[in-house]
């Protein structure tokens, strides 16, 4: 059974730092671009950062470009996101998803695998 299971949320102040780690299972997703996205109540899911398969590219959404970064470890199976800088417009449901594509892609109907999501709430 293939999974992304999501971990690391929690209730930080603005300001603060936190660490988002996905860790996949049921096949090897090494030759995947793998994407963070989230979903605040009463909006859209929307796109966060993605990286290639090999880790050499990444992209990030213009509200968390240079506070956010996305990594990877192939021989893991594991995708990070580092969140710093965290402000209160970024609470939301955070959600891992895996993308048979290689290369960066940035729309939802790309990805194929997703998380069941992990909740950060940033406070003012």
């Amino acid at each position: 059974q293939v999974q992304l299971v999501e971990s690391g949320g929690g209730l930080v102040q603005a300001g603060g730092s936190l660490r988002l780690s996905c860790s996949a299972s049921g096949r090897t997703f090494s030759g995947d671009a793998m994407g963070w996205f989230r979903q605040a109540p009463g909006k859209e899911r929307e796109f966060v950062a993605a990286i290639s398969w090999s880790g050499g590219s990444t992209y990030y959404a213009d509200s968390v470009k240079g506070r956010f970064t996305i990594s990877r470890d192939n021989a893991k199976n594991t995708v990070d996101l580092q969140m710093n800088s965290l402000k209160p417009e970024d609470t939301a449901v955070y959600y891992c998803a895996a993308s048979y594509l290689a290369q960066i892609t940035i729309p939802t109907e790309a990805y194929d695998y997703w998380g069941q999501g992990t909740q950060v709430t940033v406070s003012s």
